[in-house]
This record gives C-alpha cells, structure tokens and sequence, in this order.
C-alpha cells in the first residue's frame, strides 16, 4: 500500500499500458455499447479516407468550364462524404462518451464496496484520504481515456495504417521514403512515454498525499485551530500541494518534449517527400492529382502520429491511475472471510466463549495485545471489563465483531467460531455502542434507524424514548427530522450518545457491547439511560467496557485486564476484598470520580 518505499517500487516498475488491461473486466458487460462504438469509429475513419480521392479527381480534372458537371458531381461527393463523416463522429462520441460513464461509474462502485468491507487493519496500512483520492483524482483520470483519449488513439491508428496503405497505393517510392521517417518518430514515444507514465504515477501520490492531509485535519478541524495549528498545518499542506505542483510540472515538460519531437520529425519528414514529389510532377512522373492525393493522406498519418503521441502521455497516466485502483481491488486484507461461511446458530442464544486467545496489533506486531485470554459468558450475563488503558478491553470488542483475527486461540459465538461465519452474519449478532459514536449527516430519525434500517417511524421514536433521548430531540427545529450536521456537529456529545444507544436498542440484537455508553451524560440523563440500559440487559448478554463504579456494580460479573491478560474475576465485593488492581481502580473512582479510561 502506500507507503514511501513500496510506493517508489511501484513507480519504477512502470513501464507500460499493460495496467489498463485490468479495465476489461468493466468494458465486458457492455460489449454491444463497446461494438457499436468502435463500428462508429471504424466508419469515421473510412469516411475520412475517402476525402482524398474525391480531391485527387477534381485536381486532375482541372477547372475548365468543359469538365464543369463532372467538378459539381466530385464536389457533390466530397459533401456527402462530409455529412456521413459528421453523422458517424457524432454517433461515436456518443456511444464512446456513454461507454465511458458507465465504464467510471461500475469502477467507482467496484472500488468503494471493497474498500467498505476492509477490516481496520486494512487502513493501518493506507489513509482514508489517499482512498478517497483514488476514487476521484485517479477515477478520473481513467475517465477521461475511457471516455476519449482511447477513442481518439483507436481512430488514429485506423487513419495511420489506413493512410500508410493508400499511401502506398497512391505511390509506392514516395511511402518508402515515408515509412524510413517512422522509427525516428516511434523511438522518441516509447522512450519518452514510459517516462511520463513514471512521472504521472508519482504526480498523483503527490496528489494523494495532499488529499490524504487535508481529510485528516479538517476531520479534526476544531482541534487542530483549539492547539492554534492552522499555521503549520497550513505550510504542512502547502507543502504538499507544492510537491504535488512540482512532479505534475515535470510529466507536463516531458510530455511537452515528446510533442514537440514527434511533431518536428513528423512534418519535416513530410515536407522532404513533399519536395521529391514536387520534382516528379515537374518530371511528368506523376500527375498533380496523385501528388495531392499523396499529400492529404500524407498529412493525415502525420496528424494521427502526432495525435498518439499527445494520446499516449494520456494512456500512460491513466495507465498510472489504474495500477493504483487495481491495488485497492486486489488488496489482500488479513481479515479472510470463509469461502463456506457457517449460518450464526438459532436460535440466537448469545453464548461467547474465548479460548487460549492471542493476539497483535498488524502495526505493532511487537506488542502482544492479549495473551493466553480464555473466559465464558452464558446466555443473559452482564461482564463488565475493567482495566487502565491499554489493557486489552477494546480489543476484546474488536475481535468479537471479527475487525481483527485472533493470532492464536479460538473465539465462538453459540458454539459456533467466528471465523467459520460471515462477517455480516456475525455481526448481526451485536449491537454496539462505542464510546464516541459515529453520527452521519442525516436525520437523526436516519441516525436512529441505521441500527435497523427498516424499521418505523413508531419503532425508532419508541427506541429514542427508552434512550431518554426522544425529549432533546423533539426540541430541535424540525424534530425527529432535524439535519444533526456532518459527524453530529450540532449535537452535544452527550446527545450523540444517546442516539447511539437509540440505534443499538432498534437493533435488537441478542449480545450488546457497550463502551461505557454513559460516560458523557448528565446525572439525571445518565439514570434515565442507565434504566434503559438495564431493561435492555435484562434477556440479552451484555459486554461493558466500564469506566465508572455505578456501571460495574450493576455487572453479574467483571473481568479485570492487565498489560494483555486476565489477572482476576468475579463480583465487585469479592474483588475488592481480595486487593489488587482493581481495589486500586475502586478507590480511585471514590477518590477522582473516574477509573482510568480505556
């Protein structure tokens, strides 16, 4: 993914439009648009070859008033020649245009539904920005190929062997004179082209990068302006984008230089045949007619040769910005769903079973997150986990939902491993309430049926009332259908978490996983949503990531976490009895009104 060195690697590697291969897959569905597309452009393109013809006719002809009808009749040609051309180019504009967006779109939609299902350990490894980037920058990159340039490079590859063969046909010496000027033009395209697609790769990891920051900090836009860091985070970005400016610059000069050679060896080429051709009319070798007609096709194959060498610069970057979507499709994630998933055991009964489990963070593999973890918890058991930071307690939530695998040992959900189901039918087995909830810019009506998205209008005002959240929201402008701002930003945190609990009490799932689900609410909010809570508890298992005595107390049992392992478990009595760390925890939500934070 992308890190500095691979990305170097990656770039170096480079050297060819064979990325674009990976496109196919996108353009097999729709190989009737495709069909009659390149059938337009193959039209086009004869249409285009027959103007030269007509032209040679009516110079040999000349202009003298006896040949008069005979001019009318060619000129007449020319003319419907001219209109079936239009006619056909419109025809393949459209069709290949068409071609394009569907093409963009099916890619887009491709890339995004495999990046959702990414496992976290996934994005350790690449930042949302850069995804984001690719679904746009690159995206549309590959757009305008598919859309264009690669109907531009088709059609003047047709003109160029179409054009080489009337050449030919026209007159056999001047095309060999001709064909000599061809491997000065395409040495300056292939060398020079594999170095713009080289430079277009590295232009948009610039680009990339760029975006990737500016996501991160205006995601996190309040912090960054509370510690007064606009400053740098503005020349940080300047930076960025700078560097960005500087390797695009360097892929426009080498393309300017590949045009500009291309185009001098292909007119001077052609101008030298023109001179020969010239002295063969004079000689009487050749007729005026012949020299035109030789000269427009000659025109025509140096205008395609011309136009590939702009088009190829085109290829070879999007060839770049294929590579780049192609690694998110092929992206290995360490998350592997089963090829046979098992169904989640029914009844649903909420039994969880760890046993023997390790495991370590893929970014800090040096680090054992949890070692030799083994517990049970039986159907309608409230657990509390409780620990200082960095214990272990969230992980254990994290391998639940299968975000991550266990390194060792095994983790079963009624009986059945985790890793034998499908993540969508495991994890329809919880609901979780994190610690800070993710609000969407939606509705908070919306907000609250995300846990079950078809659930009513009735239902979800129901599950806000049991969150003590159904009376803040009917106070806002437009109730229940009041716009919340983008991550919420026009709710407290404690409303936030209210809505959050709202959707896990919709969902009605058998095992909920709370992360202190009330740390960030007011006494009597916190009481109202502690008796919701309870109800809610009361036929289902319940893991809560404890941050406060009132929550453990409530707990049928808790499991204390130390630097990765389970150093001791029972009711609060006992283990506060026995001494230890959580006695110390205890005292010191009696003392500080806080036990330390996960």
């Amino acid at each position: 993914m992308r890190k500095s060195d691979s990305a170097a690697e990656d770039r170096a590697k480079a050297k060819s439009v064979k990325p674009l291969r990976a496109l196919w897959p996108f353009l097999r569905p729709h190989r009737q648009l495709l069909a009659a597309a390149l059938t337009m452009l193959v039209v086009a393109a004869v249409f285009t070859l027959l103007l030269p013809l007509a032209l040679r006719r009516v110079i040999d002809l000349g202009f003298d008033a006896e040949n008069a009808e005979r001019v009318d009749q060619y000129f007449i040609a020319m003319i419907v020649v001219a209109g079936a051309l239009a006619a056909a180019t419109a025809a393949r504009f459209y069709f290949v245009t068409r071609l394009g967006e569907r093409v963009i779109a099916d890619v887009r939609k491709a890339v995004y539904d495999r990046v959702i299902g990414r496992s976290p350990a996934f994005f350790e490894q690449i930042q949302t920005g850069e995804v984001l980037s690719r679904l746009t920058t690159d995206v549309t990159v590959i757009q305008s190929v598919v859309g264009s340039s690669a109907s531009i490079a088709l059609r003047n590859i047709l003109i160029l062997f179409g054009g080489l063969a009337m050449l030919i046909a026209t007159s056999p010496k001047l095309s060999g004179l001709v064909l000599l000027t061809v491997p000065l033009v395409v040495f300056p395209v292939l060398t020079l082209g594999r170095r713009v697609r080289k430079l277009s790769r590295e232009s948009q990891d610039r680009v990339a990068d760029a975006s990737a920051m500016a996501s991160e900090t205006l995601l996190a836009a309040q912090t960054v302006q509370a510690y007064t860091h606009e400053a740098r985070a503005r020349a940080r970005f300047g930076g960025l984008v700078e560097q960005a400016f500087t390797a695009a610059r360097r892929r426009v000069e080498a393309r300017a230089a590949l045009t500009v050679i291309v185009i001098f060896l292909v007119f001077t080429g052609v101008v030298g045949v023109m001179w020969i051709g010239a002295r063969d009319v004079m000689a009487g070798e050749k007729t005026a007619g012949e020299l035109g007609q030789f000269i427009f096709y000659a025109a025509f194959v140096a205008g395609a040769v011309g136009a590939l060498s702009e088009v190829w610069g085109e290829l070879m970057r999007a060839a770049g910005a294929t590579e780049r979507l192609v690694e998110l499709l092929e992206a290995e994630d360490a998350v592997e769903q089963s090829a046979t998933p098992k169904p989640p055991a029914t009844p649903a009964r909420g039994a969880i079973r760890f046993e023997g489990v390790g495991f370590r963070y893929p970014a800090r593999p040096q680090a054992a997150a949890l070692s030799e973890i083994g517990f049970e918890i039986a159907p309608g058991e409230t657990v509390a986990l409780v620990g200082p930071s960095g214990a272990g307690k969230t992980t254990i939530f994290q391998l639940l939902l299968r975000f991550y695998d266990a390194s060792a040992g095994a983790i079963t959900v009624d009986g059945v491993d985790v890793r034998d189901m499908s993540a969508e039918g495991l994890r329809s087995r919880f609901a979780l309430v994190p610690q800070e909830p993710a609000i969407f810019a939606d509705t908070a009506r919306e907000n609250i049926r995300f846990g079950r998205p078809g659930a009513t209008d009735a239902e979800v005002e129901t599950a806000a009332k049991a969150a003590a959240a159904h009376d803040f929201l009917m106070k806002l402008p437009q109730g229940y259908d009041s716009y919340v701002g983008e991550r919420g930003v026009m709710l407290s945190g404690g409303q936030k978490q209210r809505i959050a609990i709202a959707r896990a009490i919709l969902r009605d799932a058998p095992i909920l996983l709370l992360d202190e689900a009330t740390s960030a609410l007011d006494a009597e909010s916190e009481r109202a949503v502690q008796q919701a809570v309870d109800r809610l508890s009361r036929d289902r298992t319940t893991l809560v990531i404890a941050h406060r005595l009132a929550t453990v107390k409530r707990a049928d049992r808790i499991i204390v976490f130390d630097e990765g392992r389970i150093i001791a478990q029972g009711p609060h009595d006992r283990l506060v009895a026995e001494g230890g760390l959580y006695a110390r925890l205890a005292r010191l939500q009696f003392s500080e009104g806080a036990i330390a934070a996960e």
